[in-house]
Parts: C-alpha cells; structure tokens; sequence
C-alpha cells in the first residue's frame, strides 16, 4: 500500500531529505508518494546567491565546511564538482580601541595552541597572559559537557584572554555568550585536552595539525554562488511535488494518518511528515499546548548582513588579511566584517573591494538598529568600514539582509529540550519528525548529514 511522505520546509535540510527520498524511492523501488511545501516562491530557505556585477553576495551562509560528513560525497553525487571554489586563506584580525590586532596564527577560536602563540598576542597584557599560563597548573575537578564553555575557559585562561581575545571570536560562531553555551554544544574536545593532558594550551598542541589541516582552504563554494547546490538538487529531484509559494497553516492526527491545511486551504494527508522548519514555525503548526514548554526552551536570535562593494582594487585591505572580528565596547559597531573580495576571489570578478558586515542581536546597539531604516544601516555600515578600513568612496553596490529570528542559540537547556520533544512526538505524534538547525546543528554541512540521516530514518520505518 502506498506510503504518503511531506515535508515541510525547503531550506538545506528539508530540500537534502527530500532528494534522498526520491533517491532511495528509485533505488528500493518503494511504493511512496513524495511532496515538498516551502512558504517561499524558491527553495533554500538562508542559501539564496544574489549577484550585482561585478559582486556575487551571498544573503545567508557564504560558505560550506568541506570535512563535514557527507559534503563532498554529496556534491560529487550531483555532478558539480567541477564548480567548486575554495577559499583565500590569511590572517584574520580583532578590531578593538580603534587598532587591527591580529589573532596569533597558532591558535584555535583564538585560543593558543602554544606558550609562544599566548606570548605573541597583542590583545592580552603581561598580567593576562601570566594567568593564562596557570592552565598548566590548575586540574579540572568539577567542569563536564554540560558546563558553560564561557566559565571552563575562564577557570583556566583567565578572564582577560577569553574576553580579549576567545569570546569575540567564539561569539561569533555560535551566536550566543559564552556563559550560556555549553561545552557539549561548542567545543567538547577541549574538557578532553583539560582531562588528558593537564592543560588546555598543551591539548591543542598536542593536536595540532588536525587543526592546521582542517582549516586552511577548507571552505567551500561555487563560481556563481551557493545557490548551485540548491539548484542542482532541485534540478534532479525526478517524482516528487514541491510545492513552492504556499504554506502549512496546521497539523491534525487521524487514524494513523495525518492531515495538513495549506494557506490555499487545500489538505494533504500524510503517513509520515518532516518539520524542517525553524521551531517557532513548527510549534505554530502543531498548536499542542504539551508541545509548548518544550518549544518554548528553544531560542533563536537575530542577525542584519550588509554587504558593500566599491569601485576601488581591495589592495587597500592590510596585506593578507580576511577580514576582523569586534571586540566588546569598540567604537566599530558591527560584529564582525568579512572582507569577501580577498577571501573569495570568485565573488568580484574585477577584484574590486567587497565587505560584508555582520550585526547580531547580541549587539549592545541591536535594540536602536533594527528601529532604523535600510538607509540608515547602509549609513552605519559605512561609518564601520572608514574606521576600520579608512574607506571614505562612496559604495558602487550594496545589499541588506534582515534574519529575524531565524539563527538558532544553543543555550545550556538545547539538548535536553530537542531529547524531550522528541520522546513526546515518538509517543504522541509517531512518524512525525524534526529535522533542521533548529535542533540538530548549525551549518550547511550539518544539515545535510541530517536530512540524509532523516530520509534514511523514514525508509526504514517504511521498509522494516
């Protein structure tokens, strides 16, 4: 008898479990109805390439973490190897009291992986770094996975190295403060270097070049943008319906069976159905007010991207440079600023100089900047890059992406929310399934591995 299968949301996640169900569908020669229902008129939910000659900006992630399980596989699968780019390696820096310092080359999330990379640091006084050297000496007694990453590395680095010089970075990678993070959710190797070799520092030495091989020219892209991969898969998907430009309004269980309302005020049933949307959407649907505590433990921020490009070569970028990231308290009010002609030579074509800036909803300024208008952002975007860069031309292109409320922050009670609602929908919604950033990791590469992990969990229910 024929199985029905819907999933909602055409962003990586939803998009990679459905072309491997219409994958296996063809391989097992399955008895399956395939549909796909995305609110949006394209698919790629924060993937979307936009080109202004001579720039290509990317309005979401600009880049794919080529280790990640399942990436390169993947992309050969889909036969666009051939347009892959890599990215321009060089010194990142941090922007603080109106001065580029540059983070030490030897560290990891600018923590040192040596005493002479600690030593190098322009960004921590002599006293900081006497106590960021007190990690050889102090054991760990009491911190676990579940801890705050923020209050681990401060116990042993100091609190003028994690501010100065970790926080700034980590930040900005897992959109959250570091007190708020757990280890489990950022960087759990680091409790196991503590454990195992006494020391923090020493740990990452230790394990040096698997740092060094997996961060230099391993990003990824393509000649016209991160919309190939989604365009391709889009492309192959052969015998399933997707559904473009319409959305799903609720969730009703029959028997055994569930029934979805479109905007249109169609229905489609359903035996098994995919949420890769972000939690608040999904909650929404649902309507179940069991659902709701855990739903409502679940958090996501905000972040406003502004690219600008200028008819000037970006040889006025300090030499082998990639771009900076924000201290706490400077009078540069972005977060960070990647300088996308230099570390992507694919994005300008004359190599001529485009920025992109990035301001989070952790911003002290955040409250006043989402009150202001596009023009007013572009205003403060370029206040930010004659400070830090000393530009002062007038910008040829410029492009505003507002994400509001759609970056997913693990915080200290992520994972046992996701565990919870899980076990409620196994009891009380089963074959109803959640997928996407909002639970199961942030990053193209982690969503891919888990719509294929998805797809390959429902034709297993199906097949036994």
């Amino acid at each position: 008898m024929m199985k029905k299968v819907v999933v909602v949301g055409g962003g990586i996640t939803g998009l990679t479990t459905m072309y491997q169900l219409d994958k296996l569908k063809r391989e097992l020669d399955l008895d399956i109805k395939l549909t796909l229902v995305e609110r949006d008129n394209q698919l790629g939910g924060k993937i979307k390439t936009v080109k202004q000659r001579p720039f290509i900006m990317e309005t979401g992630a600009d880049s794919i973490v080529a280790r990640n399980e399942g990436v390169l596989p993947l992309i050969q699968e889909l036969k666009i190897e051939d347009e892959l780019v890599y990215n321009e390696t060089g010194t990142s820096f941090i922007y603080t009291n109106g001065k580029l310092h540059k983070i030490p080359e030897d560290s990891v999330f600018g923590i040192p992986m040596s005493v002479d990379s600690l030593m190098e640091s322009t960004l921590v006084s002599e006293e900081g770094k006497r106590k960021a050297l007190m990690d050889f000496e102090i054991p760990n007694t009491s911190f676990t996975k579940e801890s705050s990453v923020g209050e681990f590395l401060e116990a042993y680095l100091g609190r003028e190295l994690v501010e100065n010089q970790i926080a700034p970075v980590l930040s900005g990678v897992y959109s959250g403060k570091l007190e708020d993070l757990t280890m489990a959710t950022t960087l759990p190797y680091l409790l196991e270097y503590k454990n195992r070799y006494g020391s923090i520092i020493q740990g990452l030495g230790a394990n040096k070049e698997k740092f060094k091989s997996s961060s230099k020219g391993k990003f990824i892209s393509f000649r016209s943008g991160l919309s190939t991969l989604i365009d391709r898969m889009e492309a192959i998907i052969l015998d399933a319906e997707l559904l473009k430009g319409v959305e799903i309004v609720s969730l009703k269980k029959g028997d055994g069976k569930y029934d979805l309302t479109l905007t249109n005020s169609k229905m489609i049933e359903a035996d098994y159905v995919v949420f890769a949307t972000t939690h608040d959407v999904t909650q929404k649907i649902f309507n179940d007010s069991r659902l709701n505590p855990d739903f409502d433990r679940l958090k996501n921020s905000s972040l406003t991207s502004i690219y600008v490009g200028f008819e000037l070569k970006d040889e006025v970028l300090p030499e082998d440079g990639t771009g900076f990231i924000t201290s706490h308290g400077s009078d540069v009010v972005c977060d960070a600023c990647t300088w996308t002609s230099r570390k992507w030579k694919h994005t300008s074509e004359r190599h001529e100089l485009l920025v992109r800036l990035f301001y989070k909803s952790s911003n002290t300024f955040y409250d006043e900047l989402k009150e202001l208008s596009e023009e007013e952002l572009i205003k403060v975007a370029l206040d930010d890059i004659l400070k830090s860069l000393g530009v002062a031309e007038p910008p040829s292109s410029v492009k505003v992406t507002n994400w509001n409320k759609l970056m997913p922050n693990y915080h200290l009670e992520h994972g046992q929310a996701v565990d919870s609602l899980q076990q409620s929908l196994k009891d009380d919604y089963p074959n109803v399934l959640l997928a996407g950033a909002s639970y199961f990791g942030v990053g193209i590469g982690a969503c891919i591995k888990n719509g294929k992990d998805t797809a390959a969990a429902i034709v297993e229910k199906i097949t036994g």
